[in-house]
């Protein structure tokens, strides 16, 4: 329930590697970027008041099993949820 009322949970792995799930393979494309503004904006909410420089390196989403899709950092961190 807590997941539908749109609560995201992630946490950082040893590597400081975040992994989260953002959807479903059968989601609709507008869902998918509705999911990934909010973990984005959770994100940057979390950052430590402290970090300098770039919070974000490297961003790749991918299905469980399937190959990663490169995504611009520095774009992703500046985009806003829409609705």
């Amino acid at each position: 329930n807590e997941a539908k009322a749109g609560r995201v949970e992630f946490r950082l792995d040893k590597t400081a590697n975040i992994h989260v799930p953002i959807g479903k393979a059968s989601f609709e494309e507008e869902k998918l970027f509705e999911n990934f503004s909010a973990l984005m904006d959770a994100i940057r909410k979390a950052k430590p008041s402290g970090a300098k420089g770039n919070y974000i390196k490297r961003i790749v989403v991918t299905t469980t099993m399937g190959p990663g899709v490169k995504i611009d950092a520095t774009q992703a961190q500046s985009m806003e949820a829409t609705g």
